[in-house]
């Protein structure tokens, strides 16, 4: 497949669906992302027996980046842009597992417990904003859009005066209408922040992710690091828990018979969110992987030094993994999907997300019991330009 001007075939959908381009590229294809200069090519997985193979084989496909003609893949002590340090995604064993070592302590499930009350106090004030605005109204733009920030704020430790602020100056510094010197501007206030607050919690730190990482490893890990793996923890769950809440909304009115499941009891409520997760999948790919040796994977040979693209959305709609996968189904016992990714590299803040997933689907109908779309024949517009699929607006009638 060739490069041009529209999406990659590996963002692209149809709605809920992966596009029919995305489900004809094949379980191992190559394809070409962008045009002129700056494409380049990539092999396409999209089975996914072939994606988990690739993501949970570390030792002979790297996550990290080179900078360098020079710089061996998987290489020690080689330049890294200041902006990944941190970044888990960019670190191979024996670095990724020191790091990751580290910060997983602050996401345990006694952690996530310890944070369901503040999730649910913070999603019931999007839902008082979501009413007060009066019917109809844009679920995105008061629900699916503020709670995760606010969430992943508590979650780190950011003050609540600061939150609005904080997270204003983390969405500017991606804006890409913005000039990259203003970009720039916001990215460097943002890591200010971050770093001044990584300060104040090692002299007395507090129960959020910062304060619990410098009170059991404070002289193991560095300001650099810390402030990376915060930013990484926002961006991989500001736009991802957005998209899921908006398309979850979504897809749970379009199968109304379905949306008892996430008022029942906890067990089918999480059962619904898992299937959800599935089936929307809102991650297009994860870090590309970079092969350090030749592979051989269904009879195809990746040299080393190529690039392999997963397609998680694909991999959870394959029929090896569940039979009619197509199929929205709440009341699916839960299979082992790869939404989250698969191996070394599988999302640390995955608990986060169930949880806050389960909190917003849970409270919405119970608060909301008759809620409806307000335009059923209206064309519903998707982002296709964010790092996640999602929504851009979804007006709500209860």
């Amino acid at each position: 497949m060739s490069g041009d001007d529209s999406p990659p075939v590996h963002v692209r959908r149809q709605g809920f669906d992966p596009a029919d381009e995305l489900r004809a590229a094949g379980t191992l294809s190559r394809i070409t992302i962008g045009s002129g200069a700056d494409a380049e090519t990539t092999w396409l997985a999209a089975g996914y027996g072939v994606v988990r193979q690739v993501l949970g084989d570390h030792q002979r496909f790297s996550t990290r980046r080179r900078w360098d003609r020079r710089d061996e893949i998987g290489g020690q002590g080689i330049y890294r842009p200041s902006e990944l340090v941190g970044n888990l995604m960019d670190y191979d064993p024996p670095e990724h597992t020191r790091l990751r070592q580290l910060l997983t302590p602050a996401f345990t499930l006694r952690k996530m417990r310890r944070l369901r009350d503040s999730i649910e106090q913070i999603v019931s004030e999007r839902l008082d904003a979501l009413e007060q605005a009066g019917s109809p109204a844009d679920l995105v733009g008061l629900v699916a859009d503020e709670v995760p920030g606010a969430v992943l704020c508590q979650l780190i430790g950011v003050p609540r005066d600061d939150r609005v602020k904080f997270m204003r100056l983390y969405h500017r510094h991606l804006d890409a209408s913005l000039s990259a010197r203003r970009r720039a501007s916001a990215g460097e206030a943002f890591s200010r922040y971050l770093l001044a607050m990584i300060a104040r919690e090692r002299k007395d730190p507090g129960e959020g992710f910062i304060g619990t990482v410098v009170a059991e490893h404070g002289d193991t890990v560095t300001d650099e690091e810390l402030r990376g793996a915060c930013v990484q923890v926002i961006l991989a769950g500001d736009d991802n828990i957005s998209g899921m809440i908006g398309l979850g909304v979504l897809a749970l009115l379009r199968h109304p018979d379905q949306i008892a499941a996430v008022r029942g009891d906890d067990q089918s409520a999480d059962r619904a969110v898992d299937e959800l997760i599935r089936y929307l999948t809102v991650t297009y790919a994860p870090t590309p992987r970079i092969a350090r040796q030749d592979v051989t994977i269904a009879d195809q040979v990746i040299k080393e030094g190529e690039t392999v693209t997963c397609s998680l959305p694909m991999a959870n709609r394959d029929p090896a993994l569940l039979p009619d996968a197509d199929r929205l189904d709440v009341t699916r016992e839960p299979v082992p999907h790869v939404a989250f990714g698969h191996g070394i590299h599988h999302c640390l803040g995955a608990a986060l997300a169930r949880l806050t997933l389960r909190v917003v689907y849970t409270a919405l109908w119970r608060r909301f019991p008759a809620l409806r779309l307000a335009n059923p024949g209206q064309e519903t517009l998707f982002r296709v330009t964010t790092p996640a699929y999602g929504l851009a607006r979804l007006m709500v009638d209860w």
